[in-house]
C-alpha cells in the first residue's frame, strides 16, 4: 500500500507593525522559517496561503498589520511540481451535456481543492478541458476512493443536484472489501456527527479475511461507509483511519463508487451509470484465496 499522505501543517501568524509595507512573499520568507522568498512564491502560486481566511496568490500583495495569515505546508508542493512535469490524467467522462457531467474518478486524485493547493485535483483538471465550463462541486469522494461522481456545469444545475443529495433522491451503490466474514445483509442506522445516517451492506463473496460486498447509501455523511463498516466490526480493507491491517492487504482503500443514478436536473430524464471497480482492486481480489460465494 502507498504511504500515507503528508498532513498539511498550518502556520498562523498576525502581521505586526514591523512588517508594514512588506510584499507577501517577503513577509512569508521573514515569518516562516521553512520558506525562502522563492519557495514562498511557489506556495502562493499553488494556493497554500490565506489572508483573513481568503486564498491569496499575489506575491506583491501588501498585507496590513493586524491581519491573520495562514500558510499550509505539507506534501502538496512536491506533488504539484511532479504533476506539472507530467501529462494530465485521462479522465473517463461517461456523460456530458450543457448542465452536468459524470466522471469515473481515479483513486489518488483529490476531488477538489485542499487548504494546501487548488491545483491538480479533479475539478482543476475538468476546468482545463476545452469543452468544459467552470465546474461546480455537489458531492465528493475521498482521496483513495475511486468511482462515479457527478459535477454541475451551471449554478442552476448545481442547486438542483444539491437538492437531490439533500433529500437523498439518488441511487448510490459502492463496491467494498470488508474485513471479516459478513454472513448476511446488514442495515446500519447509526448517527454520524449527530446526524441520521443509514447504510445497507449486502455480502457478495467471502475470501480468507475479507468479504466482498455492496454498500447502498440511504444518506450521505462524511466517511459514512467507512464509519458504518467499522461500527459493525467489518471495517473497509485498507482503511488506516477506521480499520486495521490484514494479511490480504489491498493496494489502497478497497472502496469504489459503483452505481450512480438520478433524474437529470434540467430535463427530468432518468440517468443511471455503472462502473466496475478498477484493475488494482480487481487484481487484488482475484489473487485472494478461494472462498465461498459467487465470482464476479
Amino acid at each position: 500500500m502507498k504511504g500515507a499522505a503528508v498532513a498539511a501543517r498550518p502556520i498562523r501568524f498576525t502581521v505586526s507593525p514591523e512588517d508594514a509595507g512588506l510584499r507577501l512573499d517577503q513577509l512569508l520568507a521573514k515569518r516562516v522559517p521553512e520558506l525562502s522568498r522563492r519557495t514562498a512564491r511557489k506556495v502562493l502560486l499553488i494556493g497554500g496561503v490565506f489572508v483573513e481566511s481568503a486564498r491569496v496568490k499575489v506575491a506583491s500583495k501588501v498585507v496590513q498589520p493586524g491581519r491573520t495569515v495562514e500558510v499550509y505546508l505539507g506534501g502538496a508542493l512536491d506533488k504539484v511540481s511532479a504533476a506539472e512535469n507530467a501529462p494530465p490524467p485521462e479522465l473517463d467522462v461517461l456523460f456530458e451535456d450543457d448542465s452536468l457531467l459524470v466522471v469515473d474518478k481515479p483513486a489518488g486524485l483529490p476531488t477538489a481543492a485542499t487548504r494546501e493547493t487548488d491545483r491538480n485535483n479533479l475539478l482543476f483538471y475538468l476546468s482545463q478541458r476545452e469543452t468544459s465550463r467552470q465546474p461546480y462541486l455537489v458531492h465528493r469522494l475521498d482521496l483513495e476512493t475511486s468511482g462515479l461522481l457527478v459535477v454541475a456545469k451551471t449554478s442552476e444545475s448545481a442547486h438542483r443536484l444539491s437538492e437531490l443529495f439533500r433529500t437523498h433522491a439518488l441511487e448510490r451503490v459502492y463496491r467494498v472489501g470488508m474485513l471479516g466474514d459478513l454472513p448476511a445483509a446488514s442495515t446500519v442506522d447509526s448517527p454520524i456527527e449527530g446526524r441520521p445516517a443509514r447504510t445497507v451492506f449486502v455480502p457478495i463473496e467471502h475470501k480468507g479475511e475479507v468479504t466482498l460486498a455492496e454498500a447502498r447509501l440511504e444518506t450521505g455523511r462524511t466517511h459514512q461507509i467507512r464509519v458504518h463498516a467499522s461500527t459493525i466490526g467489518h471495517p473497509v480493507a485498507g482503511d488506516r483511519r477506521y480499520g486495521r491491517r490484514t494479511r490480504l492487504e489491498p493496494p489502497r482503500l478497497a472502496l469504489h463508487a459503483l452505481v450512480l443514478g438520478f433524474r437529470h436536473p434540467t430535463t427530468g430524464q432518468p440517468l443511471r451509470f455503472e462502473r466496475e471497480w478498477p484493475a488494482d482492486l480487481r487484481e487484488w481480489w482475484q489473487q485472494a484465496p478461494v472462498g465461498r460465494g459467487v465470482e464476479l
